[in-house]
């Protein structure tokens, strides 16, 4: 059964370069609730922003249900395998309602044919799990691009 989706905010030091972005949102979709943790403490450990907010949904349909109730994020990390409504599922359907965020695709399978099913559902970056704050650098630089 899916628990409720979680949010957390988490306050961020200006780097004396003044490079950090004002806000960053990001929504975790795992089922594992312990792995939503696990990647919310990485995205803050980048500190990439004045203010983190992150939000956690632990299936497909409440990651959409999120954004049909008027949430939006900068990032989404999206499992592949999610109950309910299944990772690429929920990203062609983001996508299809003109979702503009960066969407990571975060899956321990290393399958070629699923990589490129993923992405053609509108994926912007592929992680292989165990996710890390390196591998998420990636993505950093891909919204500062944007």
């Amino acid at each position: 059964m899916a628990s409720p989706s979680t949010r957390s905010y988490h306050g961020c030091d200006k780097d004396s370069d003044g490079s950090k972005r004002g806000k960053l949102s990001v929504l975790i979709v795992d089922e594992n609730v312990l792995v939503c943790r696990v990647h919310e403490m990485l995205v803050s450990k980048l500190k990439v922003a004045k203010e983190l907010l992150t939000e956690t949904a632990t299936d497909g349909k409440e990651a959409l249900d999120l954004h049909l109730s008027g949430s939006s994020f900068d990032v989404i990390l999206m499992e592949m395998d999610l109950p309910i409504m299944d990772g690429p599922e929920v990203t062609k359907k983001l996508r299809a309602m003109g979702v503009k965020s960066i969407i990571v695709g975060v899956t321990s399978r290393d399958s070629k044919v699923d990589r490129e099913a993923f992405m053609a559902a509108g994926l912007d970056v592929w992680l292989e799990k165990p996710l890390t704050a390196h591998k998420l650098k990636s993505v950093v630089e891909a919204l500062e691009k944007k």
